[in-house]
């Protein structure tokens, strides 16, 4: 991940964006407003993931297309009949529907992949760990597990191949089957060990004997108040902003584009223009050097 603006700001400030952009994109079902989010969340991916990213978004496409495919062959809701498959309607409207649902789900892939490269486990705990300790504990312990079994996971794998117990291309589904079994069974074996681990230097460091404290790095400035704020008056302008409805059935009625449209986009844009800011401002500087 580059360097991002945004992850340099209070972790309320990150968390309440990503709340804002991902609570708006799940309820907004209007076709112009899911196209902004997903441009949008794009857009910041690339900025923090650089040309890696791309990888990512390429791999989206195809799961668009084939679930908005998938989705008239299930409905065959609609007036609007484009052609007929294995003896069923194939309609304009589910057809939109799909779309519009396939492209919900491309949107948050994109938001959560921002979110989980700004808001890091610290900042979580940071965030709730006064407020709800041991869920906020328990969270990060999850978070973490599975890029850590993920990785424990291909460790096994290759110290088996090393010393040739691994299964090789020529094997058979019999001999793939027991070398995956084999990894697994280390592999939980490794998780239990290190969760006894885990559970004895916490006793051992006195957790929960005592009302808990935290060290807290991160402080608000003013200009996490003035975020929070332009945040909280964009979302109101959204919400306020006119009708954001689509319906696909019986009839294609989708609300005109109206005054929240625009604030919607200029909410969804904060982080991105704060990249793009903060990268012109490194620039200027070294250039001055």
């Amino acid at each position: 991940m580059t360097h991002d603006a945004l992850s340099n700001r209070h972790p309320a400030v990150s968390f309440l964006f990503f709340m804002l952009a991902i609570g708006f994109g799940v309820v907004i079902q209007h076709p112009a407003y899911l196209l902004a989010g997903a441009v949008c969340a794009g857009s910041y991916y690339l900025l923090l993931n650089g040309r890696s990213g791309w990888r990512m978004i390429c791999g989206l496409v195809p799961v668009f297309v084939l679930l908005s495919a998938i989705n008239p062959l299930f409905n065959t809701y609609g007036a609007t009949v484009l052609f007929c498959l294995f003896g069923r309607p194939f309609t304009l409207e589910a057809l939109l529907y799909g779309m519009v649902i396939s492209g919900m789900l491309v949107e948050m892939l994109l938001w959560f992949g921002c979110y989980s490269a700004v808001m890091t486990s610290d900042k979580f705990t940071s965030l709730f760990g006064n407020l709800i300790p041991a869920l906020s504990l328990l969270l990060v312990m999850v978070l973490r597990m599975i890029p850590g079994f993920i990785r424990k996971a291909g460790q096994i794998s290759g110290a088996r191949k090393c010393i040739g117990k691994s299964a090789s291309e020529e094997s058979g589904v019999k001999e793939r089957i027991a070398d995956g079994m084999s990894v697994l069974s280390a592999l939980m074996d490794w998780a239990l060990e290190g969760s006894i681990t885990t559970s004895d230097s916490m006793r051992a460091r006195g957790y929960g004997s005592a009302p808990r404290t935290s060290f807290q790095i991160y402080h608000m400035t003013g200009q996490d108040w003035v975020l929070i704020a332009c945040m909280a008056t964009l979302a109101t302008a959204v919400i306020l902003g006119g009708e954001k409805t689509a319906a696909f059935s019986p009839e294609i009625r989708i609300a005109p584009l109206s005054f929240g449209f625009a604030t919607y986009c200029i909410l969804l844009l904060i982080p991105s223009a704060l990249h793009i800011k903060e990268a012109i401002q490194w620039h200027i500087s070294r250039s001055a050097i």
